[in-house]
């Protein structure tokens, strides 16, 4: 964790899914603290309740939320006014956009990840030519598959509310465990070619 703040990472994800293999389980709040204040520390969440949720924004410090199951509108916007709100959705070619018109307002981001039957991690990417069909004003992360070999593909796409590259699992040596080499080549990659603006890891 303090190898992967060093790079300065706009977002780091804490993965609090206990079905994940990246989950933080009984993470020291020691641990999370010792992360500078200009990184946003990022709980992300499956189906997970409110209260749960709240409890654990208190726990670790979390400033931003990425709601990674079936959250809707509604439960998006009871956290709206308190931190900052992803929200991701597994795209595929049947994705409908149109889906995304009730989180206008309940949420600060979408997050665009590959279709899968779980719930992302997957290491795949989606047709990143999708993104042309997206017209709302929500700027969005695109995550999914995302790795140094297909950076010069991700730096091609024009979208104006391209707003981050979300860096998880073709960084890693084993889930949960980044491979920072290849961080290091990524974030050179990302900042020096201004691929977008932030970068989470």
């Amino acid at each position: 964790m303090k190898a992967v703040a060093a790079l300065q990472p706009d977002y780091m994800g804490f993965i609090c899914y206990d079905r994940s293999p990246r989950f933080i389980d009984a993470l020291s709040v020691d641990t999370l603290a010792t992360i500078p204040s200009t990184i946003h520390k990022t709980g992300v969440f499956v189906n997970e309740t409110a209260e749960a949720i709240n409890l654990l924004i208190d726990k670790y410090g979390f400033d931003t939320l990425q709601l990674h199951g079936d959250e809707g509108p509604e439960f998006c916007r009871t956290f709206k006014n308190r931190v900052t709100v992803i929200k991701a959705f597994g795209v595929d070619n049947d994705f409908d956009f149109g889906q995304l018109e009730n989180y206008i307002n309940n949420v600060d981001y979408f997050m665009f990840d590959t279709k899968t039957s779980g719930y992302g991690g997957s290491g795949k990417t989606f047709n990143w030519s999708m993104l042309n069909k997206y017209a709302l004003d929500v700027p969005f992360f695109l995550s999914g598959g995302i790795s140094l070999d297909n950076l010069d593909e991700v730096k091609k796409i024009t979208h104006p509310r391209f707003f981050a590259v979300d860096l998880n699992s073709r960084f890693e040596t084993e889930p949960g465990v980044k491979n920072m080499e290849k961080l290091e080549k990524a974030f050179d990659i990302i900042k020096k070619q201004n691929i977008t603006d932030e970068i989470r890891s």
